[in-house]
């Protein structure tokens, strides 16, 4: 099968030598409940927390988390924020402080008007990933609603799972 799928106009072929050391390290997703939100990724899908930092005059918290597959992260603080900071694949988890205790909510991107979707995780057994994730906290897993959603879910062999903040896991 010849590789021309990915190749459009409005893409570059050839991305410029200096982007080459360039590392898309993490997406931020706003969070009321970090407790719940810290349980939920590192207890289901397995996720370590590399590095939290506290910003008191902003009234925030920042929680870093990403699969480390049981590899040693840096003890010494430079060290681990390197190592947090320079890897890929990397979630941030934002805590405005105080509103764990308001009535305002985060728009997840799957609600009118739609916006950002989803966060993708390869699982070796989807059907062991599911079993960890149906836990009645957690809303189980549901079946894609939308036709596309529905394909591309065959395709991949995909679930869908809801996590704390209503964001979607696939």
């Amino acid at each position: 099968m010849p590789f021309n799928t990915e190749l459009q106009p409005c893409v570059c072929e050839q991305p410029d030598a200096e982007t080459q050391d360039y590392v898309f390290n993490h997406t931020m997703l706003r969070v009321k409940d970090p407790e719940r939100s810290l349980d939920f990724y590192s207890r289901v899908l397995g996720m370590r927390l590399l590095r939290r930092l506290d910003f008191e005059e902003a009234r925030f918290s920042l929680y870093f988390l990403a699969m480390t597959r049981g590899e040693a992260v840096p003890e010494d603080a430079a060290e681990r924020q390197r190592y947090a900071f320079g890897r890929q694949s990397v979630l941030e988890l934002t805590h405005n402080w105080g509103t764990e205790s308001d009535d305002s909510q985060y728009h997840n991107g799957n609600a009118e008007p739609r916006g950002f979707g989803h966060i993708c995780f390869s699982v070796p057994d989807i059907h062991a990933a599911c079993a960890r994730s149906s836990a009645p906290e957690w809303r189980g897993s549901r079946a894609s609603q939308s036709r596309s959603s529905r394909s591309c879910a065959r395709a991949m062999r995909a679930t869908s799972v809801e996590a704390p903040a209503r964001f979607w896991m696939n």
